[in-house]
């Protein structure tokens, strides 16, 4: 078992580390966090489970959950499936009712089949592929955000509607199954935009040095094209935004929430005409207030702004968790999972959560719509998908 965070520990209130003795305690909830405290999952992990303590002192400072207090068990998945596995069992054995896990699939996939395999439900910290919940994992696995398929649906449409774009290249990072599910989701909605039209399309991975061969096909093109759907993440991503614009693309490149943040726009100076989904906006500027507030005391706890619109999904899992056990009266697994499913339109600070007994996820959601210009972000517009995306077509 790993001790409590420095944060978390100030954040509880606590005045000494967890130990399996306590976690065991019949006064005590315990959640275990099977998340990156070191390498690059470390940059999205963080800051959601930031956001998960925040709302766990909320809930301890209100009275506890069914009268008890939340406490916290931790263990590093260092980034690495692994140890990720390792991870999870960490918690589980530390007495954990409830496994959150990191927030990209393929990395928090191992800790959340621990959990499974141990009868206790799990939550991905911000996952958004399909398969980081039911499907890829089992029934008693969720994710509080909202899945990549929509943040491709949704630049797709917003884009035809309110650009009027109408040629697209699409330009697919094979790396995780986060970026497949950005494009698989503009897969989805470029055939019911009349008259759009796909006029190339190419791959590349997360770490290639150069995608000077893609950049060459899409300067071929007769014209370029009214828009590029890029579907990436980072850190790999800047490289690829850079060599884009460096090449004299000046085209209007839609993303998804990867890559939202400006932290890392000083690489490329002065970008211009770059589009991506939020569910909050860490520019100051997002239209709820409650969201504004929000930010401010996270920087009271944390010492710093959110970096980006994955600190939210944290808040948001530990509060619908929370309200399940509420109205469950129990921790027990079956019966916190059932009122999950139960939820329709559940409210949060960032926007209303759905579960069904299909899926774990969020298949159409309000998006912030974030344009960069000059190198400054900021909230321009919002959208949300004409329709949900059936769950029969997020499994293709």
């Amino acid at each position: 078992m790993k001790t409590l965070t420095k944060l978390s520990l100030a954040l509880l209130g606590a005045t000494a580390l967890v130990t399996p003795a306590l976690a065991q305690d019949d006064d005590k909830i315990i959640v275990g966090f099977a998340t990156a405290e070191s390498g690059f999952m470390q940059g999205y992990d963080k800051p959601a489970q930031d956001a998960a303590m925040i709302r766990i002192k909320e809930i301890n400072e209100a009275g506890g959950l069914l009268g008890k207090q939340i406490e916290v068990v931790n263990a590093d998945t260092k980034t690495d499936r692994a140890e990720g596995a390792k991870a999870g069992l960490s918690v589980i054995d530390a007495g954990a009712d409830m496994v959150v896990v990191s927030c990209d699939y393929d990395f928090g996939a191992p800790a959340a089949l621990a959990a499974e395999g141990a009868g206790l439900p799990s939550f991905f910290l911000c996952a958004e592929s399909i398969k980081a919940g039911i499907q890829g994992v089992g029934p008693n696995s969720f994710s509080a955000s909202v899945l990549a398929a929509v943040q491709g649906a949704t630049m797709a449409e917003w884009s035809y509607t309110k650009k009027e774009a109408r040629t697209y290249y699409r330009l697919l990072d094979t790396w995780t199954e986060y970026n497949k599910g950005i494009c698989d989701g503009f897969d989805y909605m470029l055939p019911k935009l009349e008259g759009a039209t796909l006029v190339g399309e190419d791959t590349f991975k997360n770490e290639d040095a150069s995608i000077a061969a893609q950049i060459t096909r899409i300067k071929s093109l007769p014209e370029e094209p009214d828009a590029i759907m890029l579907c990436t993440m980072m850190p790999g991503a800047v490289s690829a935004i850079k060599q884009i614009r460096a090449a004299g693309i000046n085209t209007m490149i839609l993303n998804g929430s990867g890559v939202d943040g400006s932290y890392w726009q000083s690489a490329v100076p002065d970008l211009s005409n770059f589009y991506v989904p939020v569910q909050g906006s860490v520019y100051g500027d997002d239209p709820n207030p409650e969201v504004t507030k929000f930010n401010a005391k996270y920087k009271e706890a944390t010492g710093a702004d959110p970096s980006t619109q994955y600190v939210y999904p944290g808040y948001v899992m530990i509060d619908v968790w929370a309200k399940a056990v509420e109205r469950a009266g129990t921790t027990e697994t079956a019966a916190v999972v059932a009122e999950l499913e139960k939820m329709k339109d559940e409210p949060t600070l960032f926007g209303p959560r759905t579960f069904t007994s299909e899926l774990h996820h969020q298949n159409s959601a309000k998006y912030l719509i974030v344009d960069t210009e000059k190198g400054k972000p900021a909230v321009v517009d919002s959208w949300t998908i004409s329709a949900p995306i059936p769950v029969a077509d997020l499994m293709k």
